[in-house]
């Protein structure tokens, strides 16, 4: 149990370090957007390089923070069982969905996308666009990137969710002692 609580350990620090990386991607897109916005309406000048890299920043924020998201129970749910079953089926449900539907996705997609990234790569492939923005391979190797820290993630709730079944929860330090009584 002390192996699988540092694993999970390790790799929730990960994402929650990534997490907190790509919040400041995402002033930085702010920043950059109102910039661009401000430079074609009142300046009446617009650069396909400054509405690339928007794009660019919004993609790499999307793939990196998907991890830290699932982390963090924040993807968006459509399911109204899930939120009115106690903890040992909702984490039946985590395992079961992490087994069968995102390790094998993730895996998938990591697979897959080698000969995408590797001929972008060869080519040095940058923006077809005049004015566009060189490195796209740098950008296309974001999704294996991004779906590695997923793969991580998914074998993290994995994990937490198995010691919840075996009745073994592994405590989350942001929960308090009332949280963790009324999970037991």
């Amino acid at each position: 149990m002390k192996l699988i609580g540092l694993i999970v350990r390790l790799i929730d620090g990960l994402n929650t370090r990534v997490g907190h990386f790509t919040s400041w991607l995402s002033t930085l897109l702010v920043v950059i957007v109102c910039y661009d916005v401000f430079t074609r309406y009142f300046l009446r000048k617009s650069s396909v390089a400054v509405q690339e890299l928007e794009w660019h920043i919004f993609a790499v924020l999307f793939l990196i923070a998907a991890a830290y998201t699932l982390k963090e129970d924040s993807h968006v749910r459509v399911d109204v069982f899930y939120t009115l079953l106690p903890p040992r089926g909702q984490a039946l449900i985590n395992l079961f969905g992490c087994i069968v539907f995102l390790i094998p996705f993730s895996l998938l997609v990591i697979w897959t996308s080698q000969g995408f990234i590797s001929m972008s790569w060869a080519i040095q492939e940058t923006s077809p666009d005049p004015g566009g923005l060189p490195y796209r391979y740098l950008l296309k190797s974001m999704i294996p990137a991004g779906f590695v820290l997923v793969l991580l993630q998914g074998i993290s709730l994995a994990l937490r969710s198995f010691c919840t079944l075996i009745g073994k929860p592994l405590v989350d330090p942001r929960t308090t002692k009332a949280e963790e009584q009324q999970h037991a």
